[in-house]
């Protein structure tokens, strides 16, 4: 199997930072030598790479002026498909449908293909989850699950199955009609999640692709069916508040 090059590798990286970091055509990278230090990679390959993504027109540089995000992937506020999740909530659930047959192969090959480099920062995304749990946002948390689910994309080394993803990520967490927020403020939700995530990534860092396959699908399933159930009990919340304006009437 061919191993990504360090410049591909680095590419696919930056590629993530632009959406992770929501950054807009016009947005300014660090400086070239505070960035190569931040991805731990010479300043031959990041030249390297941004160059690839240059190419691509995703980036540009600037003589003595650095580089600028010319393009993104990120699907923004304009996005028609914005206006279908606002109008029918129901349209996650189509999201989560495609992200079973998606991010159960991007598991399977991260599980195959991963680096050491890799593993390292799908760990540090499941700390940073983890400690976030509690926060005053539970959008900070919601986050953190994005970039958890997309270190692993990356680590699959398929730039096409990256971009679908990060669209899919973006679309979803632009969208004022999810309720992914709530999965976190729900106590009996996130021991589940956490346990799941878990066994996901150990099944990458162990190279058992199957496995890694097989809990990404258990872990969409109990995601699924956890917002049904969200969206069950505020449909009776609001039927009773129905019932007891009409009888105040």
């Amino acid at each position: 199997m061919k191993k990504p090059r360090i410049a591909e590798q680095v590419a696919e990286r930056l590629e993530v930072m632009i959406v992770e970091g929501n950054m807009q055509a016009g947005d300014r990278f660090p400086a070239e030598r505070k960035l190569a230090e931040q991805l731990e990679v010479s300043r031959p390959s990041l030249r390297e790479a941004i160059q690839m993504l240059s190419s691509k027109g995703m980036l540009c540089s600037k003589p003595g002026g650095g580089t600028f995000v010319k393009n993104t992937t990120a699907m923004d506020l304009s996005n028609p498909m914005l206006a279908l999740f606002r109008e029918n909530p129901e349209y996650r659930f189509d999201v989560l449908e495609i992200r079973h047959a998606l991010e159960g192969n991007a598991a399977f090959y991260a599980a195959l293909r991963a680096t050491e480099e890799d593993k390292a920062r799908i760990k540090k995304c499941f700390d940073t989850m983890i400690s976030l749990h509690g926060s005053e946002d539970p959008m900070d948390e919601a986050r953190a699950d994005a970039a958890f689910h997309l270190s692993i994309v990356e680590a699959s080394h398929n730039l096409v199955l990256l971009h679908i993803m990060q669209g899919l990520f973006a679309l979803v967490q632009n969208s004022i009609s999810h309720n992914l927020d709530k999965l976190y403020t729900i106590h009996r939700v996130f021991d589940p999640l956490s346990d799941q995530h878990e066994t996901l990534m150990q099944a990458i860092l162990d190279g058992e692709p199957e496995k890694a396959r097989l809990a990404v699908q258990e872990h969409l399933t109990f995601v699924e069916e956890s917002l049904k159930k969200i969206d069950e009990e505020e449909a009776r919340k609001v039927r009773s508040m129905r019932r007891l304006t009409s009888f105040g009437r």
